[in-house]
Parts: structure tokens; sequence; C-alpha cells
């Protein structure tokens, strides 16, 4: 990130005992300063070095002068309610250190001026750029990307692409089918959570003709590991369901958020439809990424809808033939969650009428390509 995008707070001291010259710097990363928010957000701090960070003994976040949270130790973030316009506000971060001292750190957002309307959303776009080789590009600045609502080029007013923060949401089909891949399952699982840097929040839930929470947005990796264990395999698969339910969860979040289902079988049992999960996916800004697997997910149509659903969301679908396959099918998804660059813009066309609007992420550089999600579909009021 740009060093006029941030604001930031140095004390030299002796705080840093590999450096004992080394400047600790305290860094507001969400929001950016001159950025337009509303509604839930994240807010976010970094210490750099990182080593510093053990040096931090607590960190208050205040908005508007009011307390937010305290934080005693990383990550260094907790969620706040912008409200439903755009409007300024005051972010203030101050850190207290082990040696008695303290770093402050403020930003300030924008409201929109009064030509603007104030009424508007933010519009979120995780974007995954690869080079002709499918190698991911990292280093990408703001100025290399443009955005294009129904065919019209939209002001980008927030771009972040490093340490973005991120809400994964883990759906594990636990229906009868599963029940002799269910040992194998709880490997493959594990091993995809645990490269899930812990900074990261997961919540994972389990499913079959209902929807069991086991963890919700822990942090923890002992934590997370323990869940997979309590999984067990019975009933039929309400797939439909559970992504609505998961994306609803995720819809509470700020920052990026990816939806990964894993399903060996059609929907069985959902009171929701597939157009009601389609309507669904184009309301939100998760990210969805959808794993088929077994004998029944080899089926042309169900392949096409799975196919369907991730694309929309700007994600992928993966259907390996065995079981033993799906460790090489997580670490693509934590490989594609870690190279994403996550860039918001307020949208010129304002007006709430529910219509679906297309979103067009290009790149200055046309050799490269471009996957981010197709577009949304504009909440009319009262939704």
């Amino acid at each position: 990130m740009a060093r006029s995008c941030v604001a930031a707070a140095l004390l030299v001291a002796g705080a840093v005992a590999q450096d004992p010259g080394a400047a600790i710097e305290l860094t507001i990363q969400s929001p950016p300063e001159n950025t337009y928010i509303s509604g839930p957000i994240r807010l976010q701090a970094i210490v750099s070095p990182l080593s510093a960070v053990s040096q931090i003994t607590g960190l208050t976040f205040f908005a508007d002068g009011i307390v937010v949270c305290r934080l005693e130790r990383p990550p260094l973030a907790c969620d706040w309610d912008a409200g439903p316009t755009v409007e300024e506000h005051h972010i203030r971060a101050v850190a207290t250190l082990r040696s008695g001292g303290r770093l402050v750190a403020n930003v300030r957002t924008k409201r929109l001026d009064h030509a603007e309307k104030v009424d508007v959303d933010v519009v979120q776009v995780t974007a995954t750029v690869t080079n002709g080789r499918g190698r991911f590009v990292p280093g990408l600045r703001r100025e290399d990307f443009r955005v294009f609502e129904d065919d019209v080029r939209q002001p980008v007013t927030q771009f972040l692409a490093e340490n973005v923060p991120l809400e994964l949401l883990a759906a594990i089909d636990i229906s009868g089918s599963m029940r002799l891949a269910i040992p194998e399952l709880k490997e493959a699982v594990k091993e995809f959570l645990a490269a899930v840097p812990p900074t990261n929040e997961v919540t994972l839930i389990g499913f079959n003709d209902n929807i069991f929470p086991l963890t919700r947005r822990s942090r923890d990796p002992e934590a997370r590991l323990r869940a997979v264990d309590r999984l067990a395999a019975w009933g039929g698969t309400a797939l439909y369901d559970v992504i609505i339910r998961g994306i609803e969860m995720l819809d509470q979040a700020t920052g990026r958020k990816a939806l990964v289902v894993f399903s060996d079988g059609e929907d069985q049992g959902s009171h929701a439809t597939r157009d009601d999960t389609l309507r669904r996916l184009e309301e939100t800004d998760a990210t969805l990424y959808m794993i088929g697997q077994g004998q029944r997910a080899s089926a042309p149509d169900l392949r096409a809808l799975m196919e369907r659903l991730a694309k929309q969301s700007g994600g992928r679908a993966f259907f390996p033939d065995r079981i033993e396959d799906l460790r090489s099918v997580f670490g693509e998804i934590i490989e594609d969650l870690s190279n994403q660059y996550l860039i918001s813009y307020a949208p010129i066309d304002t007006v709430h009428d529910g219509t679906w609007r297309t979103i067009r992420v290009e790149l200055v550089d046309r050799s490269y390509r471009v996957r981010a999600r197709e577009g949304y579909r504009a909440k009319p009021p009262g939704r």
C-alpha cells in the first residue's frame, strides 16, 4: 500500500531487542485514509517490524472518540458498524508498549460530496490475477486496475493487496453417503485448515439435512482441528440451504470472504431452491469455491450447476476423482486466497432498484488474466 494511504506513528526506542535502534511503526491498515466507508467494516492495525508485535501489551480502537474495542494480543483487529450512510469518521488506534511508551495512529475517512447521493453502498470485489502461464501475479497497484459497472468505469475508493483480512467458512458434507470417506476427509480438511494463517477467522460447519456449526469465527488452530474430529456421517444433503446460510454468516463480516463447500452429491433436502441460491449469490461479495466429489458429482448437470455457482462469485469449482485428491484441491484454494486483491468502489449509479449490475475488472497490462465476481444485484430499499 502506498505510504500516502496510511497514517502512522513512530516511536524511536529500544523496544525491539533484535534492533535497539529500530523505530516501531503502528499503522491503521483498514480503513485507509480518505476512503468512503459505510455499514459493518473491519478495523485493523499492523505493527512493523513484525517482530515488534511482542512489545505491544494492549491496543484500543476509537471511532469518533468512542471506544470500539480493546485488544490484548494479535490480530489487532475488530469489527465496527460505520452506519448506513457514507459519513466522515475519525479512527484512532492507541497501543501501549512494555517499555511504558505508547504508539498512536489516526485516519480520517471521507463523506460524500453534496453532489453525490448518501444512500450508496460500497461494492467490494476480490480479484485474482494470473499471467499467460497460469501463475499468480503479485505486487500490482491500484492504478493497474480498472473497474467497470454496466460498462461505465467506476472510481476505486479502496485497494488492498497485502495482509487483507480473510473470513473463511468451510462447509463439509456429512450426509450418509460420506460414511466410508469420512476418515480420509477429516485428515484432508485438517490439513486445509492448518494451512489457513491463524490471523484469519475460520468458521466450520457440517451439513446433511440440517446445518451444524462446529466453530464460529475461530482463530485458534487447535479449536479448528478439534471441530473436525466431531464430524460424523448421516442423513441427506441440503446443498442449497448450506450455501445460503454460509452467505448469510459471511455477509456480517468485512474484508475478504470465502465460502468453501464440499459435497459428494446433488441436493436432496433443502428448503431453498436452485433459483433462491443463485439469487442470493447475486447479492453477496463472498467468493464461493465448490468441491464436487463422488460418482454423482460427475453428472454433467450437477457439474454445470457447481461451476455456474462458483464462477458467478469469482470462485472456482473442483471435481477430484478420489477423496485422496482433496489435498491438492485444498492447496489450490489456499494459494488462490493468498493471492487476492481487494477492490472497493462507490457505484455511480446509486439507484436501489433490484436490477442486475455487471462488473468487469480489467488490467492496464492486457496480457494478464483477472478473475472476479461477474456482478451484483442492487438490493431494493428495506432488504
